[in-house]
């Protein structure tokens, strides 16, 4: 990531509350044969270690293959909000667009996760995003079923070593700058981008 230390997100919580609200995931690896990205989702699992992030997925076979899951460390890239910031809404002088973002890349070697455990992780990973549905699915609704379909994926959990993390959202610009561009996000006809809005918020009012 670019080197933009004004803009360094270092709070694990802040890193967590991102991966909690962007679970959708790029695992990249560097392999034998080459780079390999792929796009799943991800979940925290809860830890002693206050300062720890450990993500459980899985991937479909024959990714975990293709990744080398295990051998190596891989990067896990979670995108937060993100837009065009125009220049049309700085003070006549500043001409210079950019674009704002919040993004972590994450750091670890994957452990495989056993049948059994990959197959629980997956029946939490389904009941963590349908609990907010009016009637909640879950695996164990056909458990036999289920657990055929889970044999087409492999579990994964990271626990991470190192991240680097940005949130770039305009920090740098004056108060009345910032709350033109929040406005523009959120109600302006070309570029708007409410979700980023929110997040230039509530930095802004923390």
């Amino acid at each position: 990531m670019r080197h933009t230390p004004g803009f360094v997100l270092s709070d694990v919580d802040e890193v967590r509350r991102l991966i909690r609200e962007n679970p959708w995931a790029t695992i990249v690896s560097h392999t034998g044969e080459g780079i390999v990205a792929s796009h799943y989702p991800v979940v925290l699992e809860p830890d002693d270690d206050p300062d720890a992030i450990v993500l459980v997925s899985h991937v479909g076979r024959p990714d975990e293959r293709s990744h080398e899951l295990g051998e190596h460390e891989v990067l896990v890239v979670i995108q937060g909000p993100h837009g065009y910031v125009s220049p049309g809404w700085y003070p006549a002088e500043q001409i210079i667009p950019t674009w704002n973002h919040v993004t972590a890349h994450l750091w670890g070697t994957p452990e495989i996760l056993s049948d059994d455990e990959n197959f629980r992780v997956l029946g939490e990973l389904v009941d963590h995003f349908e609990q907010v549905m009016p009637e909640p699915s879950t695996l164990t609704l056909d458990e036999a079923g289920s657990r055929r379909v889970a044999k087409g994926t492999v579990g994964i959990r990271l626990r991470v070593t190192r991240f680097d993390a940005r949130l770039k959202l305009s920090q740098n610009k004056p108060p009345e700058v910032v709350d033109r561009i929040i406005d523009e996000l959120e109600h302006g006809e070309h570029y708007a981008q409410p979700s980023l809005a929110a997040e230039m918020r509530r930095v802004r009012d923390r």
